[in-house]
């Protein structure tokens, strides 16, 4: 493990600045305060660019959508009790959908009163509240431990399934001084599945007559050997809302995304082998149930504790996605149905058009101003998931950015932001609905401040449209859902940005291609009833 050439004399602050950088942070989101100011003082003299953000909540998104986009760690920086607690949301959406986020926060003093004494920030337990939703957490006990207890972070994040980690540093160690040594990053070996069962699922996918491929978030590095696995088997390829784009959607075998859509249902049951990629099988994903396919499932995930989570396979294959789909097409080779993908991406092509119909006018005219590498990042709201999750097509890994397990509201405005801080030149949009975009709307002066050209598509139904029709399923009293208006142009230019009002999807591709070449973030508003 590389580390600095010798030991450098450094407060507790710089150590964790210096760690950072040792393993390759350049951005960093958060708001200082009180106890993280040493900090923010070896901040202001790294290299690292620091985005402030206006709310703890906010920075844990953008450094989701960060990570999302570049598959490296975003990182959030927090002071204690109330600003951590503040991003806690944002850390359980991370660890639900295998996003890589380090947040950092002081905690209580090394030699505070066990029953605590009132002092600023003081929770009863922030560690352990952390520790419940991330996949790694730890508390430093000495300075010298700080840059150590990084590496440690980062390994726990990028071997295996990613998930969060949490850092506390007490607060009086970040301005003590000591001798600080700083390791570089941990180099984790691939995860290799086992010959034998290669070599099973080789032999059944070889001998399958109507294979199929299910690609979950855990594939969007295996985008190359995917492909040709798929063209050699000839098999159609249908993915989980995180997995869109892993296999371009112009692809002639490619069905989009969308695995609850009821005509995947009858795709499995049609198929002879079905092939799972990094994923889950999760009901957040499959909508109508568990998945049918028992006698004739093969799994390929990373993480040994999910392989049979929400279905048993028949060949289980725990490996690195990539190189487990470069072992099985070694040697492999066979003569494809032609026209079989056709015919089934007609059937689900049907099923999303019939699904989202109320916001097809929205995503063709989205479609229309988006380059082939753009990314778009997705509220939990109606337009994205019934309307641009399976209708807006979209040609790269990590391309569709969006909450899908927590599914939490307020994600696509900071998410868009750390994405676009993330991809420079390549386009990002947001896409929300007129309930959640207020749960983080305070991000919109975040992104003037930055001047970066972000549409904000608001697609507004007048609330909580989706537990407004639930209630109605009910048969309950419809209540509490209904919002007052909000002019959102207006709203928009408050806080340094520039908003607009269209009024019929027509006009959404002009607007669009407009808050491109913008020197600022968009509020583009429309209606529900205008689409």
């Amino acid at each position: 493990m590389p580390t600095t050439d010798m030991t450098t004399t450094m407060t507790g602050g710089q150590a964790l600045v210096a760690a950072l950088e040792a393993h390759g942070v350049r951005v960093v989101f958060g708001i200082p305060g009180t106890h993280n100011l040493p900090i923010y003082s070896a901040l202001a003299d790294s290299e690292i660019t620091h985005v402030l953000t206006r709310h703890e909540q906010g920075a844990g998104y953008a450094a989701d959508g960060y990570a999302r986009t570049t598959g490296a760690p975003g990182v959030v920086v927090t002071t204690s009790g109330p600003a951590i607690l503040n991003a806690a949301a944002a850390a359980a959406q991370a660890y639900s959908d295998s996003i890589p986020v380090l947040l950092i926060s002081p905690g209580l003093p090394l030699r505070h009163p066990g029953h605590g004494n009132g002092i600023l920030h003081e929770i009863k337990d922030q560690i352990g509240a952390m520790d419940a939703i991330v996949g790694h957490s730890q508390r430093v006990t000495s300075v010298a431990e700080i840059p150590l207890a990084v590496a440690q972070c980062f390994a726990a994040m990028t071997t295996g399934r990613p998930r969060p980690a949490f850092l506390e540093i007490p607060l009086d160690i970040l301005d003590e001084i000591a001798d600080v040594r700083v390791p570089g990053p941990v180099r984790g070996a691939v995860v290799a599945a086992r010959e034998e069962d290669v070599t099973q699922a080789r032999t059944l996918l070889t001998a399958a007559v109507a294979p199929m491929i299910i690609a979950g978030g855990g594939s969007s590095t295996a985008s190359g050997p995917l492909k040709l696995l798929a063209e050699i088997l000839g098999a159609p390829v249908i993915t989980t809302t995180n997995g869109k784009g892993v296999l371009p959607e112009s692809h002639p075998l490619s069905l989009g995304a969308g695995v609850h859509l009821p005509s995947v249902a009858k795709l499995v049951a049609e198929s002879d082998v079905v092939l799972a990629v990094g994923t889950e099988l999760a009901p957040s994903d499959f909508w109508y149930g568990p998945l049918e396919a028992t006698g004739k499932l093969i799994r390929i995930d990373i993480d040994p504790t999910s392989i049979y989570t929400n279905g048993v396979p028949d060949v289980a294959l725990v490996g690195d996605a990539a190189h487990t789909l470069d072992e099985l097409i070694d040697g492999m080779s066979r003569d494809p149905a032609a026209d079989r993908a056709a015919q089934w991406r007609e059937r689900l092509r049907a099923d999303s058009r019939a699904e989202g119909k109320n916001y097809l006018g929205i995503v063709e005219a989205l479609a229309q101003a988006l380059d082939e590498d753009a990314i778009v990042v997705g509220d939990s709201t109606m337009a994205c998931y019934y309307g641009a999750m399976a209708n807006l097509p979209l040609h790269r890994p990590r391309s569709f950015l969006y909450p899908t397990g927590v599914g939490t509201l307020g994600y696509g405005l900071p998410a868009a932001i750390g994405a676009k801080v993330a991809a420079g030149d390549r386009q990002v949009v947001a896409i929300l609905g007129d309930g959640g975009v207020m749960f983080t709307i305070a991000e919109l002066a975040a992104a003037a401040e930055l001047r970066i050209a972000l549409p904000v598509i608001v697609v507004d139904n007048g609330g909580y449209g989706e537990i407004r029709n639930e209630m109605a399923d009910r048969a309950d009293i419809v209540h509490a859902v209904d919002l007052a208006p909000i002019d959102f142009p207006a709203l928009a230019q408050t806080v340094g940005a520039l908003g607009v009002g269209i009024e019929s999807a027509e006009q959404l591709t002009a607007a669009v291609a407009k808050a491109f070449a913008a020197d600022r973030p968009t509020i583009i508003h429309i209606r529900e009833t205008s689409v």
